[in-house]
């Protein structure tokens, strides 16, 4: 699979020597500092920094106290805490006189051109949203901006607080600010970029400059000079649009805009971002970015194990999916844990395939007292008083109850991680839902469990015994269907399907509309060999234009045999990353490869990880590209089920080895050439263009748009009593 290039390996590696030896620098008077109020001097250095963060505050603090001013003092004596808008706590959309929360394409490119885009009308009318965390680290610095413009100071530096200062600071910093300073010793400029990133083609010179003019094509905002003129400049074009650092770049031609000659500060590599950035989902859409990389979570031991209990109805499934989004393996909302993992629970034993139990039958006030005795780490959290939970450590004891109103700020503190920046989950409780011992289906086909990813979501340590959480009822029947149906020989309805014109990193071919035509009666998906300005080759992929929680998803069809080339009938969504996927394999179409991807969250959450999934390869017993035969993705709350001509060859329950998706999903039928060769082999060129044949599609669910319980779900048979 992809891995960080050796270059980009060489430019972190020199990242962090700078930042380890910039402690080394011998030159600590910045003299174009003073708090004296000279006109010739800089006297006021501002940090963005959340409320949340003290942590950084006080590092950015020790950062600047490394060195000294013109008179001898502390850079730290000049600098102003300035308190950033928290993206956590915005509950409505900014001042569009202020800042709206939409750009273009367009203005992307305008910033940073690529040879494979064009900046044309289609990249203008494109419109992309920004991020909650784009929105508040905008309207913090425009905040900024206004005291900037309002206060005394002729100039102030502007930092956000995850930044250091790169050796040589203090004597470049002297350099750069001299040659900006006009005969009588003031700033001559409106903007100096000390921290950015440049992407212009011209940005090698042969002789650095301690200044440069700069025209568009520079990102970060992490740290920059602005004059109270240029600030009142830039508050006289708002609102401002799209990230920050993309709109000043457009105001480059109003504004005298420097940057320094080399970087001067820079952006800490051992300070993992919270950011969301909007432009990656559209660059991997259109096919700039070629490459994806293992968005795997750190492998970090989580404190633990966690207990969690408490009365019905109080949020514990939500408790439940807040762990697992912090990373813990948390089994739930289930009225019987499994025998040998209770036993090692109890007995404080090793080899437990979960580290968080939430809502789980079999812990009593008893079995409490006997598992905090057996394993010191072991954390509890009650949403309500009940039996035994007085005789529970208070020092390991977290109550967590309905008055609680910020759960994220006691909870990572004290299970002592991060604050996420996701939403708190919002799910309806489940209650514990009745479970049975099933052994494997009698009609499963022989099935080979591929390489997956490690992660959290993933039961890596599983006995081969181990056949999941299976529940007593399936809800199969809970949810109103609808059941749309097209075979060959209909028209395909618009309004129900979309053909696609995008693509995906992995993705070496480029989805357009004229690769889906009518061939003998059935709709025939083609991949050829036909440049274009983002691929070598071109496939074809059909969308539903709804979004399903569960339903069975179908179709007939027969797969390309061409090595090197997939065939898809899958379930998909992003944000967070959910998919069930049914797979062809052109190197070998006598097997069927079914994959689960998982991602906890509520909708909107950032988590992408994982780019194998949990793959297992089906043995058909034929080879699917000589006929059409029906295929079908079965998806319950409770379980997933795959079947060919209405016989069930393969079923995964919960845990079996990951949560099953319980977002709303979009269904896809295509056809790709993958990257990876170790996946689907070497592409055969001679044997092109390759072809998937559909002969009918058909859908049994209700559109998760029509449900009346779109907001919560509850998913299963429930069994009374939610108390430990």
């Amino acid at each position: 699979m992809n891995s960080l290039s050796l270059a980009e390996f060489a430019e972190r590696l020199a990242h962090r020597i700078r930042l380890y030896t910039r402690v080394l620098d011998p030159r600590r008077r910045a003299s174009a500092f003073s708090q004296r109020g000279e006109i010739d001097a800089l006297g006021r250095i501002y940090v963005i920094n959340l409320d949340r963060k003290p942590a950084r505050w006080r590092r950015v603090r020790g950062e600047l106290d490394r060195f000294h001013g013109r008179h001898g003092e502390r850079l730290s004596s000049i600098t102003r805490r300035f308190p950033a808008v928290d993206a956590r706590y915005m509950t409505s959309e900014p001042d569009h006189l202020v800042l709206r929360p939409t750009y273009t394409l367009a203005d992307q490119l305008t910033v940073e051109p690529n040879p494979l885009l064009a900046l044309d009308d289609r990249a203008r009318a494109h419109q992309i949203g920004m991020s909650r965390q784009e929105i508040a680290v905008a309207l913090s610095h425009i905040e900024l901006w206004r005291r900037i413009a309002d206060g005394d100071d002729p100039a102030a530096l502007i930092l956000e607080d995850d930044v250091f200062l790169a050796p040589g600071f203090a004597r470049r910093f002297r350099m750069t600010w001299s040659a900006l300073l006009d005969a009588d010793g003031r700033p001559d400029f409106d903007l100096i970029f000390l921290a950015y990133k440049d992407v212009t083609a011209s940005k090698s010179i042969s002789r650095p400059t301690p200044v440069r003019r700069q025209e568009p094509g520079i990102w970060e905002a992490a740290a920059y000079v602005l004059t109270r003129a240029g600030a009142c400049k830039l508050l006289s074009r708002l609102p401002a649009y799209g990230p920050i650092d993309m709109w000043l770049n457009l105001q480059f031609a109003s504004l005298r805009v420097f940057t320094a000659g080399h970087r001067l500060i820079e952006q800490r590599v051992d300070e993992p971002s919270t950011n969301s950035y909007s432009i990656l989902p559209v660059l991997s859409q259109v096919g700039v970015i070629a490459r994806e990389k293992p968005l795997l979570p750190a492998a970090r031991k989580r404190r633990g194990p966690v207990i969690a209990f408490g009365d019905a109805g109080l949020g514990l499934t939500s408790l439940a999916k807040a762990l697992s989004m912090l990373g813990y393996t948390c089994i739930s909302d289930v009225d019987k844990m499994p025998t040998e993992e209770l036993d090692r629970l109890v007995r404080g034993r090793r080899g437990r395939m979960f580290n968080a139990y939430v809502n789980v039958g079999g812990i009593d006030a008893g079995s409490l007292k006997a598992i905090a005795s057996a394993n010191r780490h072991a954390l509890f959290i009650a949403t309500s008083h009940v039996a035994g939970v007085d005789d529970l450590p208070s020092n390991r004891l977290l109550r967590c109850g309905s008055a609680v109103r910020d759960k994220w700020a006691v909870l990572s503190e004290f299970l002592e991680v991060e604050y996420p920046p996701f939403p708190y989950p919002d799910d309806a409780d489940l209650g514990r839902r009745a479970t049975i011992s099933k052994t494997v289906l009698e009609t499963a086909r022989p099935a080979t469990n591929l390489k997956a990813d490690a992660s959290p979501w993933v039961l890596s340590n599983r006995s081969r015994s181990w056949q999941g959480i299976r529940l007593r009822a399936e809800d199969s029947t809970c949810f109103d269907t609808t059941v749309s149906k097209w075979s060959a020989g209909d028209e395909l309805p618009e309004t129900m399907w979309k053909l696609r014109d995008d693509t995906f990193p992995s993705n070496l071919a480029l989805f357009i509309p004229e690769n889906v035509a009518v061939h003998d009666g059935a709709i025939a998906l083609t991949l050829r060999a036909q440049r274009t300005s983002v691929r070598e080759y071109t496939g074809a992929a059909m969308a539903g234009r709804g979004n399903y929680l569960y339903g069975t998803f179908g179709a007939e069809l027969r797969p390309s045999n061409v090595t090197g080339v997939i065939t898809g009938l899958f379930l998909h969504r992003n944000g967070p990353r959910h998919e069930i996927d049914i797979e062809f394999l052109g190197r070998n179409t006598t097997k069927m490869l079914v994959n689960v991807f998982y991602n906890p969250g509520p909708e909107g959450t950032k988590l992408e990880y994982g780019y194998r999934g949990t793959p297992t390869e089906i043995d058909l017993g034929f080879d699917a590209s000589d006929d059409f035969h029906f295929y079908e993705i079965d998806w319950q709350p409770s379980r997933i089920a795959w079947k060919v001509d209405g016989v069930i060859v393969y079923e995964r329950p919960i845990w079996y080895p990951t949560p099953l998706p319980d977002r709303p999903l979009e269904y896809n039928v295509n056809l790709w050439h993958s990257r990876s060769t170790e996946f689907a082999g070497y592409l055969d060129r001679t044997r092109l263009p390759a072809v998937a044949e559909v002969r009918s599609i058909v859908v049994a669910a209700e559109p998760f748009e029509r449900r009346s319980d779109a907001h919560h779900v509850t998913a299963t048979s429930r069994a009374d009593g939610n108390t430990a």
